[in-house]
């Protein structure tokens, strides 16, 4: 393909080369996700469910995209999923720095561990399956801090 979409396929998958640093770069991402929630979580939750979307959909052709740039399957360089993750975990979560905190956790802890049926969606080939899991992690982060916030009171 054309170097330029390369070029530019890589820094969107890897979050901005986030998913360059040499240790953690799931982490890393994850941190950009973060900082993409500050930015859009303010807005009404179509909009900011219309952000998620978009950021799956790119990621998902990025993803694809780098994992061929790259010669690889899943590169731990491609973050883009930790990304769309994140913002799915903290949907419809009311803002508050403790669930930001808890929902990092979470998603990481999800993330890693990779619980059934999770471990069997990394199997499915291209972008996909470089986003999945990580969608599925953002899910199990979701409930979990939705049963919280209903404990919570909030």
């Amino acid at each position: 393909m054309n170097k330029t979409f390369d070029n530019i396929a890589l820094f969107i998958a890897q979050g901005g080369f986030s998913g360059r640093m040499p240790v953690a770069p799931g982490t890393a991402g994850t941190v950009v996700g973060v900082l993409l929630y500050l930015l859009v979580k303010d807005l009404p939750s179509l909009w900011y469910s219309a952000v998620f979307v978009i950021v799956t959909l790119i990621g998902t052709w990025v993803a694809g995209a780098a994992d061929r740039i790259l010669g690889t399957k899943d590169s731990p360089t491609i973050v883009i999923d930790e990304i769309a993750g994140l913002l799915l975990a903290m949907l419809l979560v009311p803002f508050a720095w403790g669930y930001v905190a808890a929902g990092f956790l979470l998603f990481r802890f999800f993330d890693i561990l990779k619980p059934w049926p999770l471990n069997k969606l990394q199997d499915i080939p291209g972008g996909p399956g470089v986003m999945l899991d990580d969608i599925g992690a953002g899910i199990y982060t979701n409930v979990t801090l939705q049963i919280v916030v209903a404990i919570m009171g909030n």
